[in-house]
């Protein structure tokens, strides 16, 4: 069973029977960083982590998708998630006190993203 790893509670809702969901409440950065953990204990990355039209500092939800095997380290899988790393650091934040309403759409749109990948799969 592939792993999600999300801050985002309406996509580990709606996955978590079909993906083993990693839930972290964490901001987009703290996905990433989950990622790369994994990535380091030698799983693969299955979705892009930048993926959406949405600039990282835009959305402050996060669902990434990786393999459930463990082998060795994947480097085209560590080069990717290192390069969205950086890049998200040089983003400053613009998601800072958002009402829940505006919250709940970002929710939305990162389960649509994620949604979308998982169709192609």
């Amino acid at each position: 069973m592939d792993i999600l790893i999300t801050n985002n509670i309406l996509v580990k809702e709606a996955y978590e029977k079909t993906f083993k969901a990693v839930y972290a409440e964490t901001d987009f950065a703290g996905v990433l960083q989950a990622a790369r953990d994994f990535i380091h204990k030698g799983h693969k990355l299955l979705s892009h982590p930048l993926s959406g039209s949405l600039k990282p500092n835009e959305n402050p939800y996060k669902s990434i998708l990786i393999s459930s095997g463990a082998d060795v380290l994947d480097l085209a899988s560590l080069k990717i998630i290192e390069n969205c790393i950086a890049t998200v650091k040089n983003f400053p934040l613009k998601y800072i006190d958002l009402d829940r309403e505006i919250l709940r759409d970002f929710q939305k749109i990162d389960l649509s993203l994620i949604s979308g990948a998982l169709r192609t799969r």
